[in-house]
This record gives C-alpha cells, structure tokens and sequence, in this order.
C-alpha cells in the first residue's frame, strides 16, 4: 500500500470548520507526494504567544500566529502538541495545517477527546520556530467544589501597561478568564486616552496610528496589543472565555450603527464585519457554526456548580442608544415621554432570539448558580437628577457642592426625618438613569430577566465591565423583590469616573461613599483605579474580591491591597444580597 500523504492525512484526521481546524488525537507517520509538500526552511517566529479557549468539558481551543520574517505572502505550515505535562513526554494530540493571508496567519485548533476538569499543555511548532508553552483546563462534569474565574475589561494599549493581566496570570486555581470585551480600543493617535502614549512608550505604530476602519486596520491593532508581555502571560496561564463590546468595533456600539461612525466613514456593516471577522482571528473563540462570525452568545457548564451564559449586549440585537438631548427642551426634561420610550416593550437589547436561548438556558439548567458574563451595568442606577446634571457637565457644575447637599437629605429620608419638605424629599426621590447605553437605557428587558430568574427560583450572578470602575449591586424588581448581585470589573488600563469627573485624589473616597449612599441598590464603588476581579463560586456562597494594582503608568507598581474588597452573596431566596466580608 502507498503510503499516506501528508495532505491526505490531513484530511483524514482534521477538518476546518469556520477558519477552525479539529483535532482528535496523535497523527500517525507521513510521507510527502511531492516536492511541493516539503516545507521550505523559512524565517518564521511566534510574536504573539499561543492562548486557549472556549473549554468544554472533552475539548477546547488552542490558538496561535505565525510572522513570517521573510517578504514571502505563502502559506505556513504550523503543526500542534498536547500533552499531560509541560515537558511534553505524555502526548495526546499532534497535528498540523496550514494557514496564510486570509485568517491573518492565525490558526485556531479544536482539541477535542479531552477528559473533564483535566489540565493540559500545549504548543506549535513552524519551521525552526517554537511558541511558548501554554497550559490549559477542560471544565469539570461533576462534582465541582469551587468554580474560580479571573474577570477583566478594558484594556487600551496606550493608556498604561497591562499590570492587571500580569496580576491575573499568577492568580492560582483559575478554572478560566473571563474578558467581557474593549479587548482592543479603536481610537486614532491623538484621540481617548493617547495623551501618555509617548512617554510610556506605547505609541500607536505609524501604520495603524489611525481610527480603525478596515480588516487590515483591526488585525494590525490586535497584532499590537498581542505583543504585550503581560497580555502573553494571562493567555499563556488559562483559557479565556471571552465576548466582545462596542470598541472592538466602535464606540457605543449597536446593531446598525455606533456613536464613534460618522457619515463619510463608509458603510458602518462592512466595517462592523471586518472588526468582527479580525476578532474570530485573534481571540480563541469557537465560531457557533461554520463561517458564523456574529453569534457570540454561549453557555458553560462548569459541572452542577456553575451555568456561565456569555452575552452579547452590543451588537446582535441591540436597538440604538437613548440620548437625554432628544427629550429635553426650553420647558426641561419631558419625563413622560422618556419614561414611556425607555421603557417600551420592544425595545431590546439582546434582541429576540438571543432572549429566547437565554430563558431556556436558564429554565433547563438545574447548576447552583446562574452566572451571566456580559458588558454593561445590569443594576439600576437611579441618581438624583440634580446629581446627574452635575455629573453630565462636570466642567461647570460644582459636584461636590451637589453631593454635600444631597447626602444629609438621603440620610434624613432614610431616618424618617417629618420635618423634611416636600422640595427637599423631591430632589431626592426625582432619580433618573445614570447610563442610557447600560441595561438602564432598556428596563423592559431586564425586568423580564429578573422576573424570569425569580419565577425559576434561580441564584443569579451577573458580571459586568465597560466603565472602567468597579461596581457591587443589588439586584431586585421593580416591586422591590431581590433577584441576584451583580459584580463589575475595574477596567485594565482605561481611565474611569476620576478622569471624567477631574476629582482630585482627596476627594474620591468622599464622592465614592456619597454616590453609593445615592444610589439605592449600589453597594460598592471604586471610582479611580485599574484591576480586575475574582469571582470564586461554591455550594455556599459566591465571592467577588477585587484587586487594584497601584498605577497603570509606571512599569513599577504594587497591589494596592488597601484598597481591595470582598463581597459575597449566599444562595436561596432570602439571602439574594450582598455582604461585605472584613
């Protein structure tokens, strides 16, 4: 018998599904049919690290790019390894394919035949060329005692260094990393958070120095933010589970358009397709069907511990952004008309069929916790609407004058005070929502969920990043009835509510105390730093500890562990809330 051909071996032991190759296990001897079959020995290196994810409990993806260092555009042959440890003398999986200009020179792999809550180690190999080793972990089947995420947001390359994906990387016990999305930022030089670029010496390259509008414009900025140490590091040392928000395409990000697209920028579809198929390239994200690079909404089962849905709340379904400029006139604000639009019935924010998966997610999962990974603040922010004036032009508004006045007035509703007057019980009683483009700008749809959760008697935890700030929320109905907390993440390196508000140092922890004590179900606030957050979930309790790290703009820093915070939440229907832990 002729022996088998490379090419045909390929074919027999691995299929590509959406730019994803499958592999099963260890490939077998080769011979090449031609010449044309060899490899030519090629300046090949491996820039950009390897990364897992997207684990199941018997697979999960591994990824990787190849930079030619010659002026060659053809295609490179990558081959893989997958072993029970890091010298890599017990393999399970080798395999290889090729890959070229039309995914970027990224090759995804689906390892699968894994076994359940089993950790591995994996690599490529190209030419002469060695990756990195990177390790990685299959979710568990049953009988999980604790389910233990790193969760971070917000990660723009010229605002600092990525202290909080090195922080993350040494984290111990990760079952996985969840990115909630702005992995990338779209701006031009000059434009968010550049000012420092320079002297940090994290300058936008002068081939991808401007907003990113093209395909080859969103793979440069990826190949940049790959290059990062730290960022290497965390994909290196667990597998993401990752979703994206509007700056991995645009700004405010919705279904058809996006605030940071304007007219003569071209056709927002194509743009939004090129950003999107350069996320599948580069993140290890496993596509739901084949060629299917706008459906990110998927569910995890971390054994009978944890159901973890990942939703995407910017871009599949999404209906334009309410704006408080198109209800407000010489007359002020004209309540009734906002308060019917934002709450309107069909208005959405996952859009239709992502809410169908989601409630039948949640009613047949019988998991302890229900956990949602997503992009913006779920809980309600009401704030005085005096308080909200000041915040939307902090230029000209004294906000620390309005907070002076508005604490004792809360504090003395709270007690009951009779001698309060009808004005003074207004100012604090006449909230609207903070943020339009969070769940607040669409309160239909989230009533229907936490209706849903409640109904289903579920243990809800919901996720959160896009402000830049950590956040603790109660959760609850608008009838008052407690439905689950919430937990969001301090951003990487994006600046949070101390730059947009320009509060010096000595004021944040005053403006930090007062906006929680404002807001009704806000039980946590750090407005100022950069970090990220564990969450670790057992049959008794999830708890949410967030980390801080001292500075983004200095290589030099430390974990401010003065600043950290615990909260935790029990399960059952009467202990839905949070609790600090001291």
């Amino acid at each position: 018998m002729a022996g088998i051909t490379r090419r045909d071996f390929l074919r027999a032991s691995a299929w590509a599904l959406g730019g994803v190759v499958v592999s099963t296990g260890l490939q077998g001897c080769f011979v090449s049919s031609s010449s044309a079959d060899t490899e030519v020995e090629r300046s090949l290196a491996f820039e950009h690290g390897v990364a897992s994810g997207d684990p199941l409990s018997d697979r999960i993806m591994v990824w990787t790019r190849v930079t030619p260092k010659d002026a060659s555009t053809a295609d490179v042959d990558i081959s893989w390894e997958v072993a029970r440890d890091a010298a890599f003398t017990q393999m399970l999986h080798s395999g290889s394919a090729s890959t070229g200009q039309a995914r970027d020179f990224t090759l995804k792999v689906d390892v699968q035949n894994l076994t359940p809550g089993q950790s591995y180690y994996y690599r490529f190999k190209a030419g002469s060329a060695v990756s990195p080793v990177g390790r990685m972990k299959t979710l568990p089947a049953a009988g999980v005692a604790q389910v233990r995420f790193a969760v971070l947001s917000c990660s723009n390359f010229p605002a600092g260094y990525f202290h909080a994906y090195a922080q993350a990387a040494q984290e111990s016990e990760l079952d996985a990393v969840l990115h909630l999305g702005d992995y990338i930022y779209e701006y031009a030089t000059g434009e968010y958070a550049t000012e420092d670029a320079a002297a940090l010496g994290r300058s936008l390259p002068e081939d991808n120095n401007g907003e990113l509008f093209t395909l080859g414009d969103y793979r440069k900025r990826y190949a940049l933010y790959r290059t990062d140490a730290d960022l290497q590091a965390l994909h290196a040392a667990a597998p993401f589970i990752a979703v994206w928000d509007d700056h991995e395409v645009a700004n405010d990000t919705w279904t058809d358009g996006a605030e940071n697209h304007n007219d003569g920028e071209g056709d927002f579809n194509q743009r939004k397709l090129a950003a999107l198929q350069a996320y599948f390239e580069w993140l290890p994200v496993r596509p739901a069907s084949e060629n299917d690079e706008l459906t990110i909404y998927r569910s995890f089962d971390f054994g009978d511990l944890v159901s973890l849905h990942m939703l995407d709340t910017r871009i599949i379904g999404r209906d334009e952004q309410l704006s408080y400029a198109n209800y407000i006139s010489a007359g002020g604000l004209d309540a009734a008309r906002f308060i019917a639009d934002v709450s309107a019935t069909d208005r959405t924010l996952l859009g239709q069929p992502q809410m169908n998966w989601l409630q039948s997610q949640l009613a047949v999962s019988s998991a302890r916790w229900q956990v949602l990974g997503q992009q913006v603040l779920m809980g309600r922010m009401l704030l005085p609407a005096e308080m909200l004036t000041a915040l939307a032009d902090p230029a000209n508004a004294d906000l620390a004058t309005t907070l002076g006045e508005l604490v004792p007035l809360k504090l003395r509703v709270q007690a009951g005070d009779p001698t309060l007057t009808p004005q003074e019980i207004a100012r604090i009683q006449t909230v609207i929502p903070y943020n339009l483009d969070a769940w607040d700008g669409y309160a239909y749809e989230r009533e229907v969920i936490f209706g849903l959760a409640r109904a289903l008697d579920k243990n809800l935890v919901v996720l959160a990043g896009d402000t830049h700030n950590a956040w603790g929320n109660n959760l609850k109905t608008l009838a008052g009835e407690p439905v689950g907390v919430e937990f969001a993440t301090a951003g990487v390196t994006s600046p949070g509510l101390e730059s947009y508000l320009g509060l010096p140092a000595a004021a944040i922890s005053q403006a930090e105390q007062a906006i929680t004590l404002l807001v009704d179900e806000l039980q946590y606030l750090n407005a100022s730093q950069r970090g990220y957050l564990v969450v670790t979930f057992t049959e008794d309790h999830a708890r949410a500890d967030w980390r801080f790290v001292s500075t983004v703009k200095s290589r030099d820093y430390v974990v401010d562990s003065a600043r950290g915070k615990t909260l935790i939440t029990l399960p059952g229907k009467a202990n839905r809330v949070l609790n600090s832990v001291t």
